[in-house]
């Protein structure tokens, strides 16, 4: 599978598990304790699978970055959590680090 599909389902996976753990209750809820453990080991599982072909920085970067900003507009839309102009310009930059390490080459080293 190509990295980049990897990388993608460990951040979907990882942002079901903090989805589960904000509903989980302090993790007394069974169900959305369960689906925090797999949803974070798939996560890891997948990462460790995406770092055979793509750099680490690059790689966490991306998984946390864009797991940051999916999981505000989750905290926004699901949990009426409020963004507020600072947090939407934090989550601005860090997608533009993003950017600025794959067009600078980082992207592309190979292990």
């Amino acid at each position: 599978m190509h990295p980049y599909a990897l990388l993608g389902l460990a951040i979907f996976a990882e942002v079901v598990g903090t989805s589960a753990l904000k509903v989980s209750e302090g993790m007394s809820k069974l169900g959305p304790v369960v689906l925090v453990v797999v949803g974070y080991g798939l996560s890891f599982w997948l990462l460790s699978l995406t770092l055979l072909s793509m750099p680490v920085g690059l790689v966490y970067a991306i998984w946390s970055g864009v797991g940051i900003a999916a999981i505000a507009l989750i905290g926004q839309f699901m949990f009426g959590e409020t963004l507020t102009l600072g947090s939407m310009l934090g989550m601005g930059l860090i997608i533009a680090g993003i950017v600025v390490l794959q067009m600078s080459g980082t992207g592309s080293a190979a292990h």
